[in-house]
């Protein structure tokens, strides 16, 4: 009997401590775009905490917030009284740009959470505050240093782009030769400089050149849109293709490769009918000496043969 004697090794206790995490997320809007990108951050750091051993998802803090000062976070400081009522361990975030506004509210904020003992993960950077020395504080500052630049970037693209579809942009009365513009910044008609602009389009209907009509001006004595007595010949080439002299504005916006066109028609009050703007066109489509074909673009090997009165 004493042959069959068995062997059981008792182990030491060595049960994790559990840590409460808890996971913060920010979106600046509650557009469709903003909210996918929401769900897209929770359900990634939520996956993240059930996947970590020792780790126990305790709470989710959602502010639909701008990254601007002054903006309220109810549910930031909601996390930040949670803290420090002690019931939170670790703050699991996407990254430093969804934390904080800006440098001086991230370094607030981390420098009191280290006092409270909490730790806070940021996913994207690879930045653990509890691994924190000056080294990776410097490269916080410069996380959200950059993101502050991008947020900042395209919130003026966002509002140009606001703007110019709604036709509030300030680039839609933008003022030329011809116009100026009131009190409230929208453009009227400078009628003296508007019968200038008139006698432009008449004398080039009438088969004067840009060179003619600049030494017309010159012989005048008609001061140039700057207020010289010498005009310039791209002055007058790009007068007579301005839209802007039968009421209507055009403002071009590249984003990257792309770019986007806003027409405001009726814009403000017209100097010429659109009836002699179009057969201005059509007459510099013809005089052009540039022609375009398979290869490109290139000039004719002769200049425009409009007949030139000087």
């Amino acid at each position: 009997m004493y042959n069959k004697k068995t062997v059981r090794v008792i182990m030491p206790n060595s049960r994790l401590k559990t840590e409460r995490v808890v996971i913060y997320a920010r979106v600046s809007s509650k557009s469709a775009e903003q909210l996918n990108s929401l769900s897209a951050q929770v359900s990634f750091l939520t996956k993240k905490v059930y996947g970590h051993l020792g780790w126990q998802l305790f709470d989710i803090y959602i502010d639909f917030c701008s990254g601007k000062t002054g903006s309220t976070r109810p549910e930031f400081l909601r996390l930040l009284e949670d803290c420090e009522q002690h019931k939170i361990d670790i703050i699991y975030t996407r990254t430093v740009s969804r934390f904080g506004r800006d440098t001086v509210d991230v370094i607030d904020a981390l420098n009191k959470l280290k006092s409270l003992g909490v730790r806070v993960i940021f996913d994207q950077e690879d930045i653990d505050t509890d691994r924190t020395d000056s080294t990776i504080m410097v490269t916080i500052i410069e996380a959200v240093a950059q993101a502050e630049n991008e947020s900042r970037s395209e919130n003026i693209k966002m509002g140009f782009r606001m703007a110019a579809e709604s036709g509030k942009s300030k680039l839609y009365n933008r003022k030329c030769y011809g116009y100026i513009n009131d009190s409230d910044e929208k453009l009227l008609v400078n009628e003296d400089e508007a019968e200038n602009v008139k006698l432009i389009f008449e004398w080039y209907l009438k088969g004067k050149s840009i060179l003619g009509i600049q030494k017309e001006l010159e012989k005048r004595k008609i001061n140039s849109p700057t207020g010289k007595e010498k005009w310039c010949k791209r002055s007058i080439d790009v007068m007579l293709s301005n839209e802007k002299y039968i009421g209507n504005v055009q403002v071009l916006k590249r984003r990257g490769p792309r770019s986007t066109q806003y027409l405001v028609t009726e814009n403000h009050p017209a100097i010429i009918s659109e009836a002699m703007f179009k057969a201005v066109q059509m007459t510099k489509g013809k005089r052009t000496n540039i022609v375009k074909n398979k290869n490109g673009s290139k000039r004719k090997e002769t200049k425009y043969s409009a007949r030139r009165k000087y």
